[in-house]
């Protein structure tokens, strides 16, 4: 059910828009040809105020992290501190065109050199690049690098192992690249089943890809020992870093292992997303694979920042220009404000919170993976009366004014509720989720209809989300 909302044609009346564009003094003007002349125009006629009016009225019904808590595990739905937007809003860089010539770009050509450096700094990584607009942008990308490093070497391996607790964009990307995915499982302790790994590793595989942490918030305890399997057969290690918040200034992932991963600035390092964008998902590589990195990569020559194209091995463009760089502005902000110690304790933050909020809650939901976590955990609706299940609770979360967290995912959890309230919630909010969250769960064995109505506050009411998704209505037509 959708309430009835007012579109901006309601405000339609002739003759209401008075607005008049300058006449520019000319004594006559060409006529415009026939042939480029549409017939009549849907527009609606209405005044400046009537436009901003209605647009700020719609812009309240969205929720967001500015409105309250958003605990959408995986996704790092963080609270973007506001100088942030500042540093990204500065005329000097926003009317910048990316076309502009080296000479006259060494501002912009500085700010993305540092923010490299100092993603080699957080992650030990060799060289990175900020080409990649979002993390399956930096997956595709790191696939491509990893078969493009075999392909030098004259093997051809078709195999990338994956563990059926990933991103679900990781298959996708091998796919995409031509290699055939091979699924590791976990063990029932949540980490990657050793023996499983041992058993699929051969020659064929081109590199393994993991989440670390992975998607049920854990860290994985043989990390370093699967890193030694995969390099017993010479496979490349990638990590997949969406998860960094958890990490980000306590562990190295090159340190680890890894070979090669892609970070999400739109999510560890504090950039507004959702909704598609934007965002930016730079890769990083030990040294030898900084030969493939794609093309310009930006470099540093007598105190001169440049665009160095000559790379021969390089795996080419994989961006119009060199990424989405308001992005990069306000993670570079961001960074440069935390400093070192400031970045370590954006991750002790979000795993005590974290674990905070799974001790509260594991006395009344099941906790499937009953160990410390990192920056996230996992819950599901195992216990919950007939009829009330997850889309109920994550539903009914909407009322109560906070947003709902990763529903039905990881896979690998029936009725999964993925909950990560991230470093930047204080204890007084966690607290009301927890009260909130058993509140929902005595509703849902005393007046269980609430939930089934869920949500009810909303401008938007329950939908039928297979409908919704395979017959999205996107535009208002007469």
């Amino acid at each position: 059910m959708v309430s009835a909302m007012q579109t901006i044609f309601s405000f339609h009346k002739e003759g209401r828009n008075k607005y008049t564009v300058p006449q520019f003094g000319a004594k006559s003007y060409d006529p415009i040809p026939e042939h480029l002349c549409r017939g009549k125009l849907n527009l609606v006629d209405v005044s400046e105020v009537d436009v901003v009016r209605h647009y700020r009225k719609l812009s309240s019904l969205n929720f967001g992290v500015d409105n309250g808590m958003y605990p959408l595990g995986s996704c790092t739905m963080k609270y973007n501190p506001k100088v942030n937007d500042v540093v990204a809003g500065l005329p000097q860089l926003t009317r910048q065109h990316p076309a502009t010539v080296e000479e006259l770009s060494q501002g912009s050509l500085q700010i993305m050199y540092s923010l490299q450096e100092m993603l080699c700094a957080i992650t030990g990584m060799k060289q990175f690049t900020l080409m990649p607009s979002a993390g399956a942008h930096g997956e595709l990308t790191s696939v491509m690098i990893i078969k493009k490093y075999f392909e030098t070497k004259g093997e051809k391996r078709n195999i990338i192992l994956i563990p059926d607790s990933a991103h679900g964009t990781n298959p996708a990307s091998v796919a995409m690249c031509g290699f055939t995915v091979k699924e590791i499982p976990s063990a029932s302790n949540g980490d990657v089943d050793i023996h499983a790994l041992r058993a699929a590793i051969d020659d064929n595989v081109a590199a393994m890809m993991l989440t670390s942490p992975n998607t049920l918030g854990l860290f994985d305890r043989n990390i370093m020992a699967i890193a030694d399997i995969v390099h017993s057969k010479g496979a490349l290690f990638y990590c997949d870093g969406a998860n960094l918040n958890a990490i980000v200034g306590k562990v190295r992932p090159a340190d680890l292992g890894f070979d090669i991963m892609h970070v999400n600035l739109h999510k560890t390092f504090s950039t507004p997303h959702g909704g598609g964008g934007p965002g930016s998902g730079p890769i990083g590589v030990v040294e030898k694979l900084t030969h493939f990195m794609p093309v310009p990569v930006i470099a540093k020559k007598d105190n001169q920042y440049y665009l160095d194209y000559d790379r021969p091995q390089s795996i080419g463009r994989v961006h119009s220009y060199y990424g989405n760089f308001l992005v990069m502005l306000r993670a570079y902000t961001y960074i440069l404000m935390l400093g070192a110690s400031g970045l370590k304790q954006v991750a002790e933050h979000a795993v005590v919170n974290a674990n905070y909020l799974r001790v509260k809650l594991q006395k009344h939901f099941n906790l499937p993976y009953n160990r410390i976590c990192m920056h996230e955990f996992v819950i599901n609706d195992e216990g919950m009366p007939d009829g009330i299940t997850t889309n109920e609770i994550a539903r009914r979360l909407h009322d109560y004014g906070f947003h709902a967290p990763t529903v039905y995912f990881p896979l690998i959890v029936h009725g999964a509720m993925m909950i990560e309230p991230t470093e930047t919630e204080h204890k007084d909010t966690l607290d009301a989720f927890v009260d909130t969250m058993i509140a929902i769960k005595n509703e849902a064995h005393t007046n269980p209809e609430i939930l089934k109505a869920a949500p009810q506050t909303t401008p938007v009411r329950k939908v039928d989300a297979v409908l919704a998704a395979r017959k999205p209505v996107l535009k208002w037509e007469e």
